[in-house]
């Protein structure tokens, strides 16, 4: 080759191998995060073999920063912090100033300054957004409380860490300038207040524009743009918002990327295109996120696992068990429920994004040791590998301590009519009542069309009860549940739930109960609607917006039904 080609190597290399292990860890029931790292690992300068670019990756590294920083923006809610802010608030505050007192200890230990301890504590406070979410999805726990108050304490850990991003230079800076000299201690508080200050000041006059100019500007451009109905120029117009604004902040008003681009998102996401907006952009932060991870792995090297292994140990027990106790008896003494205690204390158990651009940005602004980056991505790797199995002990808890508490009402309380009287007959069966599934009770219900809901939670039980519908308690897939919702004398069924796997089994079940029943099912690619249709479903909606919609208009509809794909407006 007679030209370079650093950067096509890194991207080629890095996404080609980054896509192979972290298929091989999703296959293993792993976060992909992990095979992601792996990835960044094997192409980097403590491995043998192809070495990519260091400079090259830091820099995709940045942008990588910047998008996901943007996506945290874009799907940031008030409304769901404020829903939960009485223990969101301050339980968030209190477990990371645990965390982060449990790594200053370990930092000191290991002879680490005050500030080298700080920003290692503060590295390991904060749990991951993509690991967090892959978890309460997989448990269906997200439009539960308890995954509300989880999501709205990882929303304050987030804005903590935005805050940090923006004061460590800062503090970074006055720290290096007197670490030499002779100055009183009076005269170094002195110095960090007036960093702080001045921080403080650019980051409010940046703040005043966003929200004054910025808050406009932003929705207006993307209404005009969405007008032309030209995609790729709403997707380039997204893009350019979410850089230029990043830019922009770093340039004008001296601070980082990082919260230049968090603000783009969250402007982003008063306009009513954000759905549109979320959506367009998410392939490209999606690359740029794994090329961000990769780019984190090359830092890592593996030789500190036997260099320093009672470190990578502690490191690994602050995250899991030190963050993880301090959240429980935080849940507990706000006096939740014990299994909500579990729950938060299970989804914290890890480390991520967040902890990866501290750990870079402290060693770039020399207040953080190289081992201290090393001592982080291991406990993040670690952490990660262990998350999953936390949930599944906590799943497997739950399923018993249900079972035995529904024997103990069974055995001591008076015989129940049941959920569906005999008199009920020709009824369509609602699989899930969360957001689609409660719209399209509302939509079939307006055309006469009676109901039977099955929900395995116990809230939208009783949301669906006080709507005056029948509704069954429970797993569809589980026998007892499913012939509780008479499936034999039912004439429909519809399964508005997003976990076709699932559903494809359970419809099998019910088509064996009655063969004439009628299957209609959610899907959200082809290959989940090929899954759903050769399990017995008769139609399937594949949507990203009004599904409750389309799946009513099937049901009106004279069969067969058809697969249907909505595309969004």
């Amino acid at each position: 080759m007679h030209h370079d080609t650093d950067l096509i190597n890194i991207i080629a290399v890095g996404l080609g191998l980054a896509f192979v292990l972290g298929a091989l860890a999703n296959r293993l029931r792993v976060s992909p995060l992990v095979g992601y790292l792996v990835a960044g690992i094997v192409v980097g300068p403590f491995t043998p073999g192809f070495v990519a670019d260091q400079e090259l990756a830091n820099q995709l590294a940045e942008i990588g920063v910047m998008l996901l920083m943007f996506g945290v923006g874009l799907h940031f809610s008030l409304k769901d912090l404020l829903a939960v802010k009485a223990i969101a608030i301050p339980g968030a505050i209190a477990q990371i100033s645990v965390a982060t007192a449990l790594g200053w200890l370990l930092a000191w230990g290991m002879g680490w300054s005050p500030i080298n301890g700080f920003v290692f504590g503060l590295a390991l406070s904060v749990a991951s957004t993509v690991v967090l979410l892959r978890a309460m999805d997989q448990y269906r726990l997200l439009e539960t409380k308890r995954g509300k108050i989880a999501v709205g304490w990882l929303i304050v850990e987030d804005l903590a860490m935005v805050l940090a991003l923006v004061l460590l230079p800062a503090l970074a800076e006055v720290m290096n300038e007197t670490s030499g000299d002779a100055q009183a201690g009076g005269g170094m508080v002195g110095a960090i207040s007036y960093a702080l200050v001045k921080t403080l000041i650019q980051v409010s006059l940046f703040v005043a524009v966003m929200m004054i100019v910025g808050k406009r500007v932003i929705p207006w451009t993307l209404e005009k743009i969405a007008g032309t109905g030209s995609r790729e120029l709403f997707t380039l117009s997204v893009l350019a918002i979410a850089l230029g604004v990043a830019f922009g902040s770093a340039m004008l008003f001296g601070v980082s990327f990082a919260l230049g681009a968090f603000f783009a998102g969250m402007l982003l996401n008063e306009s009513e295109l954000s759905h549109k907006a979320a959506n367009d952009s998410l392939p490209l932060r999606d690359a740029f996120a794994v090329l961000f991870f990769v780019s984190v792995g090359m830092l890592f090297d593996p030789n500190i696992l036997v260099q320093h292994p009672w470190q990578v140990i502690a490191t690994f027990l602050i995250i899991v068990v030190g963050k993880s106790l301090a959240a429980y008896w935080i849940v507990r003494l706000f006096k939740h429920p014990k299994a909500t205690a579990l729950t938060i204390s299970a989804s914290l158990a890890q480390i991520g994004e967040f902890s990866f651009i501290l750990a870079s940005l402290g060693v770039s602004l020399a207040i953080l040791p190289e081992t201290g980056r090393d001592l982080i991505l291991a406990g993040a790797l670690l952490s990660i590998l262990v998350n999953p199995m936390l949930f599944s002990v906590l799943a497997r808890r739950e399923a018993r301590e249900t079972a035995a508490a529904a024997a103990r009402a069974a055995a001591e309380a008076p015989e129940e009519p049941p959920a569906v009287p005999d008199s009920v007959v020709d009824h369509t069966i609602l699989v899930g009542y969360g957001r689609v599934g409660q719209q399209l009770a509302e939509l079939l219900h307006q055309r006469g069309v009676p109901l039977v809901v099955v929900e395995d939670d116990v809230d939208r039980i009783t949301r669906a009860r006080a709507s005056g519908l029948h509704a069954v308690r429970g797993n569809v897939a589980a026998e007892r549940v499913m012939k509780e919702a008479a499936p034999d004398r039912a004439k429909l069924a519809i399964f508005a739930i997003p976990h076709a796997l699932e559903a494809g089994e359970a419809i099998a079940r019910m088509k064996a109960i009655n063969p004439a029943i009628t299957v209609l099912a959610r899907a959200h690619s082809d290959a989940e609607v090929k899954h759903l249709l050769e399990h017995g479903a008769d139609g399937a909606v594949l949507a990203e917006r009004e599904l409750a919609y389309s799946l009513a208009e099937m049901v009106m509809s004279t069969p067969p039904y058809r697969p249907v794909r909505v595309q969004p407006a």
